[in-house]
């Protein structure tokens, strides 16, 4: 999602719920479930309006790719018998 300015390309700097939503392929039931459990994005208050800024998005991608990894199952070493 980025924004044009007079024709020049500059990327966004905050995202509403449903743009966050639709950019990661959420549900807005599955977004709220998230931040109820503390594995949200961090949020800000504009207004009336619940924003996520850029950074973020950025830094939840990055913790659930992170935990995504780590639960990873590894393969079991081979047992010599």
């Amino acid at each position: 999602m980025n924004l044009t300015i007079t024709g020049t390309t500059t990327a966004k700097l905050a995202y509403t719920v449903p743009q966050f939503c639709d950019g990661f392929c959420l549900s807005r039931t599955h977004f709220y479930d998230l931040l109820k459990k503390g594995r949200g994005p961090r949020t800000m208050k504009v207004g009336r309006r619940t924003l996520i800024s850029a950074e973020a998005a950025a830094d939840w991608c990055k913790r659930m790719e992170d935990e995504t990894s780590a639960h990873v199952c590894t393969p079991p070493a081979l047992v010599v018998v």
